[in-house]
């Protein structure tokens, strides 16, 4: 066997131990996990300054490393979100609906776990963690493949993960870590169509396409986010400027972060400045339309076609002055992703047009794009944010990742 087939293998068998656990013991492994990531983010934090080091000697940007990094109060963050996380109605077992046919027999539609699930991600090594226990409550073994920028932390976390789930007595590889980044392995564990269930891709436009176009396994498409915020012509311009500066710099390397500036016509001569002013306390550059550039002047670098179509993960953002709701609707129709898209607006009408009309995963009125986490919508933690319409769209937490099955009660019933 290939050290993908083992690693898929031994995640078959070890999935048999959580196909009967009751929620009690599920979360009891749970709490084993969020004390352990506590009690030993000592191990943690020097593991992740390992690839911090490396981090800044391969000349990661800024944004990445604050990505990347972990400390105390974020592991206490991670530790947090999976207690939040056990606090949650476990979907296993629960009757979606049910019915009794005219002959008699009873069918029941319940959930149940997917079975194995791969996680395929980058950078962010909090993943590690609300990947596998989103699948321990749900019942699902998990294989990790992070990215090499995060290999130390992240298999730091899983060993730690690995260790706590045996002391709660189930069998280290319902959490397995694959060890080897090489491309050829990660391909393989995308083909792995024999033991995976489920694949979920997170991180950045590659990643994303390299996995859909070489998966044989079933794909949840998510991550990827070129988000549009549109200040229409009623827009509260304070608010206009709390939102976007909000959604721009709180944490620009993130999917949920905002990417290009729609500004109306009749108001972009208020509005271009007093947001600019909020986004030069944290450097962001902008890149904007030549109506941008003539109201705030030789500091715009002019926007390319391309830089619409960018998700920056950093400290830029484009900008575009638009005639109508009807072009920002348009614009984003063209370049958005289908992640998360924000009007600011006083104009009701507007508001529903953009709700109605915009077709991504979440649209926001009044209110920042940044919300867009499984956290935030009250799911504890997020395995990710799905940005195709099949199965799973938006933030995807217990739920999404279980299946179903109809249990059929007859006595005696023929065709």
């Amino acid at each position: 066997m290939t050290y993908i087939e083992t690693l898929g293998a031994n995640a078959a068998a070890a999935k048999k131990s959580l196909i009967s656990a009751d929620t009690v013991k599920k979360n009891a492994a749970l709490a084993k996990i969020a004390e352990a990531l506590v009690k030993r983010s000592d191990e943690i934090i020097e593991a992740n300054a390992a690839d911090l080091k490396a981090a800044r000697e391969n000349g990661m940007s800024v944004s990445m490393q604050d990505r990347l990094m972990l400390n105390e109060d974020r592991i206490k963050g991670i530790s947090s979100a999976i207690e939040e996380l056990i606090k949650l109605e476990d979907p296993i077992g629960k009757v979606d609906s049910g019915s009794v046919r005219p002959n008699g027999m009873r069918i029941t539609k319940v959930r149940v776990p997917m079975g194995v699930i791969g996680m395929i991600y980058e950078s962010r090594p909090n993943v590690t963690a609300d990947a596998a226990t989103l699948c321990l409550k749900t019942g699902n073994a998990v294989i990790l493949r992070g990215g090499k920028e995060a290999y130390n932390s992240n298999k730091c976390i899983c060993n730690i993960m690995r260790e706590a789930v045996a002391e709660a007595g189930f069998p280290k590889d319902i959490i397995q870590f694959v060890d080897d980044t090489t491309r050829e392995v990660t391909t393989e564990l995308m083909k792995c169509s024999k033991y995976l269930d489920l694949l979920i891709p997170r991180g950045g436009a590659g990643l994303i396409k390299a996995v859909t176009q070489n998966a044989t396994v079933p794909v949840i498409e998510t991550g990827t986010g070129n988000c549009h915020i549109y200040i229409d012509k009623s827009a509260d311009i304070e608010m206009g400027v709390n939102i976007t500066d909000n959604g721009k710099t709180q944490r620009p390397s993130v999917c949920n972060a905002l990417e290009t500036l729609l500004v109306h016509k009749d108001i972009a001569e208020k509005f271009l400045p007093a947001v600019k002013a909020r986004l030069d306390q944290h450097n962001v550059e902008l890149r904007g339309c030549p109506e941008t550039v003539r109201i705030l002047g030789d500091c715009v670098v002019p926007a390319t076609e391309e830089d619409y179509a960018t998700e920056f993960g950093d400290y830029i953002m484009a900008v575009k002055v638009v005639n109508d709701i009807d072009e920002a609707i348009e614009h984003i129709g063209k370049y958005s992703t289908g992640h998360s898209e924000c009007i600011v607006t006083n104009d009701l009408a507007n508001a529903e047009k953009f709700k109605t009309e915009v077709d991504s995963a979440c649209v926001y009125v009044n209110a920042s794009t940044r919300f867009t986490d499984g956290g935030m919508f009250g799911f504890g933690a997020e395995i990710g944010i799905s940005t195709q319409k099949l199965h799973a769209r938006g933030p995807m937490g217990l739920y999404e990742i279980t299946s179903n099955k109809y249990l059929i009660d007859g006595n005696g019933q023929i065709r």
